[in-house]
């Protein structure tokens, strides 16, 4: 999947939900479900996420609702493999990246 944010050091809940299409509901229930998503709070409280955090929500984002994994399932993954877990969502993001790209080519002949 690819999500579309500006380059910046944080990102509030709402840029996050609309960059992934969700409700910013789930984010903050998979915050909760997941250790790996550890947004930081401001003074106000809100959730101010990280692109560690972006990179770490794209991969339960592919689990979870591309690839079917319950949330169980999604956990299990990520605690026996984290590493393989985390190369082959690289390898399958750069890889949509390159379809993209022959594909606007394509669109362009």
């Amino acid at each position: 999947m690819h999500v579309d944010l500006p380059e910046k050091t944080y990102y509030k809940i709402g840029e996050v939900a609309k960059a992934f299409n969700v409700n910013a509901s789930l984010i903050r229930f998979w915050e909760k479900e997941f250790d790996i998503i550890k947004p930081k709070k401001n003074a106000k409280g809100n959730r101010l996420f990280t692109k560690d955090d972006i990179k770490n929500f794209k991969l339960i984002f592919n689990l979870v609702k591309e690839r079917g994994f319950t949330l169980e399932g999604a956990k299990q993954k990520l605690k026996k493999n984290p590493e393989g877990t985390f190369s082959s969502h690289e390898i399958i993001t750069r890889l949509e990246a390159v379809k993209a790209e022959l594909v606007k080519i394509k669109n362009q002949l």
